[in-house]
């Protein structure tokens, strides 16, 4: 059910996702499951819902989109892992739910949640987010860089390989970060002077260092700046 056309008939062509005709402003896709965000500061996720990624409080998979529960204003953006889900409040704060095998969910614990939880320590003071397969990351508004969850190829930058429930601070990035994206297990930020950085995986070179070295702390992507 992850294309929301209420059926589980493959598509070759696009199809409207039932009714989201109109007023959504953003959109997230997880693994076999997406998100999205509406005028109105609401999400409404659709598909796959074995982790409670969906967040509407069950682990149906659903057809059709949801209301995530107890959100239906004040949210600014939504992003989503492979079976986890987080957004950002207009107020700063973040909060996930769904699979939290690995701490991905940042709330201190490795319980799956079925509707939205408090990302511990980051109820306020974040500017943007993103997701990876198993880990999540945010900016603060003093500039820095934290990560949580599955970090096994260094993908959280604290120099370690441990998965962390908590947020950790990436190593050298607590100010001059103006963006961050994740993927499925390496991460990357964008500063304020122009550089890139990125850490974690690196079997295929996605951390473009030159190398092909697992990364456990930022290191800069080779011949790349805006300025």
């Amino acid at each position: 059910g992850q294309l929301g056309d209420g059926g589980t008939t493959d598509r070759r062509a696009p199809v409207d996702v039932v009714g989201l005709a109109e007023g959504v402003i953003s959109v997230a896709v997880g693994s076999k499951f997406s998100c999205a965000l509406t005028v109105a500061g609401g999400i409404q996720c659709w598909g796959i819902n074995s982790d409670g990624q969906l967040g509407d409080g069950t682990t149906t998979d659903r057809r059709s989109p949801v209301q995530v529960s107890g959100i239906s204003s004040g949210i600014t953006l939504v992003v989503a892992g492979s079976s986890h889900t987080c957004m950002l409040t207009d107020a700063g704060g973040v909060k996930c739910w769904g699979d939290n095998s690995d701490g991905q969910l940042g709330d201190g614990t490795i319980l799956g949640r079925r509707a939205p939880v408090d990302v511990t320590g980051l109820t306020s003071g974040v500017t943007a987010i993103t997701a990876g397969s198993s880990h999540t990351c945010a900016i603060t508004t003093a500039g820095g860089v934290r990560c949580w969850g599955n970090n096994s190829d260094g993908q959280l930058g604290d120099s370690t390989i441990f998965d962390r429930r908590l947020t950790v601070d990436v190593t050298g990035l607590s100010s001059g970060v103006t963006s961050v994206a994740a993927g499925s297990n390496h991460t990357c930020a964008l500063t304020a002077a122009g550089a890139a950085q990125c850490w974690g995986q690196n079997s295929l070179r996605q951390i473009g260092d030159g190398t092909t070295t697992d990364r456990r702390v930022p290191a800069e992507v080779v011949g790349y700046s805006t300025n």
